[in-house]
């Protein structure tokens, strides 16, 4: 079962005999562009100092020499800002402060969720139903809403967005990973482990955590993508990063005062980044559920 669930969960994305004869459907070609996209994303945020040391992009924290509300032109090519940063060299670091934020928080919540699952499906009882419950309320709840509330009892910081936006997130897993327990426990490799007198972490750990986590993948690139849009809200909000960190979200901020005078380019491209940003994610998360989703892979493909 569990070799099964390996070769269902990563044989679609590397090919089969199967697959090499189907054609590509739009939900994987979607996904190629969000892979794309989201490469792109993942180099600027790892080269952007690289590139400062090199004197090819300015300081984004440095701006009394620029002149204030210059139009993208050859020395600044998305224009400076009011304070005179440079709105190209603040829009990529902005890339690597989304990405701690963002993969520091779904990673948490991935971490919180799934064992919290994985246990509440298979012990059941009245620990299945307390967590149930409770994770039930916090679901409820509008996830920026929760955010912002979070963010500002906690304060502004990376760790403290991360966390803020992580809570939001962990019953997503929590409620996904705790049905397939409950669905595959009753299978008979697991009943037959249990008579073979396997302990609650070996049936868990070597029998039911590859067998329930197939749609994690899934839920990790979209709640990612979800991540980049409520932490530009926060940084919105003035509730984000602190203001010494370049952050998509603070640039629009800063950026609306001007819009009314026609000074576009402070608040176009920011707002440009997050979108491409969310863009490449989601693709990258629809495409994943029909490599996972048997059915709406044969469904594509017949």
């Amino acid at each position: 079962m569990a070799q099964e669930t390996r070769r269902s969960l990563f044989g679609g994305l590397f090919g089969s005999k199967s697959s090499k004869s189907s054609p590509l459907t739009i939900s994987v070609m979607l996904m190629y562009i969000g892979i794309a996209i989201t490469a792109i994303f993942v180099f600027v945020a790892l080269f952007a100092p690289l590139m400062q040391s090199w004197g090819w992009i300015q300081d984004p924290t440095a701006g009394l020499t620029n002149p204030i509300h210059e139009p993208p032109s050859a020395a600044h090519w998305f224009g400076t800002s009011r304070q005179g940063y440079d709105v190209f060299s603040r829009t990529l670091f902005g890339t690597r402060a989304a990405w701690r934020v963002v993969l520091l928080a779904t990673a948490m919540s991935v971490v919180v969720g799934v064992p919290l699952g994985m246990l509440s499906g298979y012990l059941g009882g009245k620990i299945d139903r307390a967590l149930l419950f409770l994770m039930d309320t916090i679901y409820t709840l509008p996830g920026l809403l929760l955010s912002v509330t979070l963010a500002f009892v906690v304060g502004r910081g990376v760790l403290n967005a991360a966390v803020a936006l992580s809570i939001a997130y962990v019953p997503q897993y929590y409620r996904v990973v705790r049905n397939h327990t409950v669905s595959v426990k009753t299978e008979l490799f697991i009943e037959a482990a249990q008579s073979m007198g396997a302990s609650t972490w070996a049936v868990l750990s070597r029998y039911l955590f590859l067998n329930v986590v197939q749609s994690v993948p899934v839920l990790f690139t979209l709640n990612a993508a979800d991540a980049v849009l409520i932490l530009g809200g926060l940084g919105f909000l003035g509730l984000g990063l602190p203001e010494s960190v370049p952050e998509w979200g603070d640039s629009l901020r800063q950026a609306l005062d001007a819009l009314p005078t026609g000074i576009w380019w402070t608040a176009l491209f920011p707002g440009l980044a997050i979108t491409m940003m969310v863009t490449g994610l989601s693709l990258i998360g629809e495409g994943l559920n029909e490599f996972i989703n048997p059915l709406l892979r044969r469904e594509n493909w017949d």
